[in-house]
């Protein structure tokens, strides 16, 4: 089986590029973020001409995620269960369900925005829930993994120059805490290999020509249970992905499993 999750970075303009990857990609289960559009206006039509199955949790503004899969679809969950709101409402950031016998997760964890901000503690509070609403199956004995794009670099080593990122979001210790203590319920970095370069960073801005430069983040995860990880066969990041026009910032990260 081969799960992949992707930051799309708008579903809307990224529907050919996405298309043309399902194909050729031979991917069976992909984990979206960031799909920019509603419930109502996500292309299941055309994914359904592909053979896809998609659970969609968005509402039409910057969030939103979604699971395709082919291999079906089943046990359902959209939002993060006792997760908290953001002015008044809990953000389209998660969406679960079992897909060929794997339970699978595709997460938008929250910005923060800047150190301070009430976004920066919604982050945490977000990441608290999410480890909670998981923890009976990181420890389950069915394969189970949460995959996304989870705005952290787990380490140093995941930012091209740590010093441009001191005292930013993304890096700070209490961010990596929170990654730390989901690792703790039962979950391990499925970290895969880059094509090119030495790191397997997942995200470039747009600006400064950052992906030329390779001035990227790895904040595109995998995190997964003991039998998900003793399934794995091969992670890498599809860095082909991110080139050309019309590209999303983000590339997608690809797990193969044995299953």
């Amino acid at each position: 089986m081969r799960i992949a999750t992707w930051n799309v970075n708008s579903i809307t303009a990224r529907l050919p590029r996405l298309l043309a990857w399902l194909e050729s990609s031979g991917t069976d289960v992909l984990c979206i973020q960031e799909t920019k559009c509603s419930a109502e206006q996500f292309p299941v039509d055309e994914l359904r001409a592909l053979g896809y199955e998609s659970a969609v949790n968005a509402d039409g503004r910057w969030n939103g995620v979604a699971l395709l899969s082919r291999v079906g679809l089943e046990e359902v969950v959209s939002g993060l269960p006792g997760g908290p709101e953001y002015d008044g409402a809990q953000e389209p950031r998660a969406i679960s369900a079992t897909c060929g016998g794997v339970r699978v997760w595709s997460v938008y964890v929250p910005n923060g925005r800047e150190v301070g901000h009430d976004h920066y503690a919604y982050k945490l509070r977000w990441l608290e829930a999410l480890r909670d609403a998981v923890a009976a199956d990181a420890t389950g004995e069915r394969p189970f993994a949460v995959l996304g794009d989870f705005n952290i670099a787990p380490a140093d080593d995941d930012v091209y120059d740590p010093a441009v990122f001191e005292g930013a979001t993304h890096v700070t210790p209490a961010e990596r805490a929170a990654l730390a203590a989901l690792r703790d319920a039962g979950l391990s970095d499925v970290v895969p290999r880059p094509l090119k370069y030495d790191h397997p960073y997942t995200y470039w801005d747009y600006r400064q020509l950052c992906f030329p430069k390779n001035r990227g983040m790895r904040i595109d995860l995998a995190y997964a249970n003991a039998p998900f990880t003793a399934a794995v066969k091969d992670a890498y990041v599809d860095r082909e992905e991110r080139k050309g026009k019309g590209a999303s910032d983000h590339a997608p990260v690809v797990v193969d499993l044995d299953v």
